[in-house]
């Protein structure tokens, strides 16, 4: 399975692209583009690889994790907005977040359709096993390929820190827990794809993250 991430806004959040090379089928996971060039980065990429973009998927709805849901709806209208039900009112507080932070922000439509722990989302002949880790935000979940050995992790762990848990709707034992139950059994070679920073894998965070040790 092909995977391409990007580092794009201000607070260097990681955007992903992944696709099935059967189907060319696509799916853009935490849209983070702030502005036009990063916007037409995504879609030269798409266009350039021949890709259809089917999906548009949030691990959670903090505003750095969201600023290019805008563009995703308008230049693919009918490409639909996964997200969990709990990180809703992250959307609704986005405004207030972005004049806090001094930030552009063009407000994220709403979720087309909502996720929840053990659902699975098929991208042509791919299938991406959903895990709810709430902590850093309310409804932030992750997104699995077994076949791949890879999952899309968000903010909730990052090679040897773990995601803030100071903004509103955070919870930092609840994170805690939620690591350890359900990104530390998965498999110990997994490489784990984060919202900002390096990749790493479940047995480095196992091993050598400060926060479990």
């Amino acid at each position: 399975m092909p995977l391409q991430s990007f580092t794009f806004n201000p607070l260097a959040e990681n955007t992903y692209i992944l696709w099935d090379d059967n189907t060319k089928h696509a799916a853009i996971i935490d849209a983070g583009m702030y502005n036009r060039d990063e916007c037409q980065q995504i879609k030269s990429f798409l266009e350039d690889h021949q890709l259809t973009l089917t999906h548009l998927l949030g691990t959670h709805a903090h505003i750095d994790h969201i600023f290019g849901n805008w563009y995703i709806k308008q230049e693919f209208a009918d490409v639909p907005y996964y997200l969990h039900a709990d990180d809703v009112k992250m959307i609704q507080r986005s405004d207030a977040m972005a004049a806090v932070w001094s930030l552009d922000y063009t407000p994220s439509p709403l979720p087309d359709h909502y996720v929840q722990h053990g659902d699975s989302i098929v991208i042509g002949t791919l299938k991406l096993d959903v895990r709810f880790v709430p902590g850093h935000s309310p409804g932030h979940v992750i997104y699995i390929q077994e076949d791949e050995n890879i999952a899309i992790v968000g903010d909730c762990v990052f090679q040897g820190s773990i995601g803030r848990t100071d903004l509103p709707g955070g919870n930092h034992d609840q994170l805690l827990e939620k690591i350890r139950t359900e990104i530390f059994t998965l498999p110990a070679d997994m490489k784990l794809f984060c919202g900002h920073g390096p990749s790493t894998t479940v047995e480095h965070e196992i091993k050598h993250n400060p926060f479990f040790q």
